[in-house]
């Protein structure tokens, strides 16, 4: 595949902090790449480097074939940014801000009007065009940035957090549009998210930073599967017998009872559960349910970093927006 991201040890330093350490990979052109974090452990700082908000204290990143460093202007070009925290006018029209972020970006006038109904159409509002911001709904307003960051036909948009705080179905909209986006622009996203499942259904590959590095890379079942086994939870009124058993079976790594529940851990569950099934009906013994546990995401995240993302509470977008201000004192 081909990159269309290449960091080369990209290091940024506070002080005596290391906030980004020496941090080298490759997002292939057309993925979804996950980047999931606990706060403080780097990933907005990577994010902003990136998004040339930041410049790197040492290592350097190429996007869409321009350097970070030396080609600001033209990386700034080929990306689009949804931020996290609201970011459109409430006092203006969908299309008015569309038009302006037209005008920002240097959109040639003669295509303004039809990219600008394009990208109106593809998220779905083109019918409130001319409608005020503050008669949308959340889910409206998350779409028109989504539509925003397309307008200038970025070659990779950045989608800090971009369902954070909507409902469900506003949630399973904007998923909608990321699929549509990959499909029909072939276009790279990085997104970063709190929910898990957003990550493992989403993501073609998943990065988990902490303390400044990539502590973990890899598609989303790949990652799942360095966590551990699956289980097989069995329910029955006889569960010391049943352990007995099973015991002798040799892919089982582990077979405990708890109360009147026997838990086994063992590899490839789906495979391995006729057989188990077979042993306990032909033995006469009754099962009142049976259930799998698999690992998920939020298991991988604590395997790699210690806590759950839930304990973390979303990273404001606004740290970026303190970043950028920094940068230019």
């Amino acid at each position: 595949m081909t990159p269309i991201i290449k960091t080369f040890n990209l290091t940024k330093i506070f002080g005596s902090n290391t906030a980004v350490n020496s941090i080298s990979l490759e997002v292939h052109k057309g993925e979804v790449f996950g980047l999931l974090g606990p706060n403080g452990a780097g990933k907005t700082t990577f994010l902003s480097m990136l998004c040339t908000i930041l410049k790197p204290t040492s290592g350097t990143a190429v996007i869409n074939g321009y350097d970070i460093v030396q080609d600001s202007a033209m990386v700034r070009r080929s990306i689009g940014i949804v931020f996290q925290d609201p970011s459109v006018d409430t006092d203006m029209t969908s299309r008015e801000n569309l038009q302006m972020h037209a005008d920002l970006y240097d959109v040639p006038v003669s295509e303004q009007a039809s990219r600008i109904q394009e990208v109106l159409t593809l998220v779905q509002l083109e019918d409130r065009a001319d409608d005020f911001l503050n008669t949308y709904s959340g889910g409206m307003r998350r779409r028109l940035e989504i539509a925003r960051g397309l307008l200038h036909y970025p070659r990779v948009l950045f989608l800090d957090e971009p369902t954070i705080g909507l409902d469900p179905q506003s949630r399973e909209h904007i998923w909608s549009y990321i699929r549509q986006l990959r499909e029909r622009e072939d276009m790279t996203l990085i997104l970063t998210t709190h929910y898990m499942e957003e990550a493992d259904e989403l993501c073609d590959r998943i990065a988990i930073i902490d303390h400044g590095s990539i502590v973990a890379l890899d598609t989303p079942s790949a990652l799942k599967q360095t966590v551990g086994c699956e289980m097989i939870l069995l329910k029955t009124e006889e569960p010391e017998k049943l352990q007995s058993l099973l015991a002798y079976i040799p892919e089982i790594d582990t077979i405990r009872v708890i109360d009147d529940e026997v838990r086994i851990s063992i590899p490839n569950a789906d495979d391995e559960l006729p057989r188990i099934m077979e042993i306990a009906f032909r033995e006469g013994v009754h099962m009142s349910s049976v259930h799998l546990s698999r690992p998920d995401m939020n298991d991988v995240f604590m395997h790699y970093t210690g806590r759950e993302i839930r304990e973390e509470g979303p990273e404001s977008v606004s740290r970026m927006r303190m970043m950028r201000r920094r940068s230019r004192r």
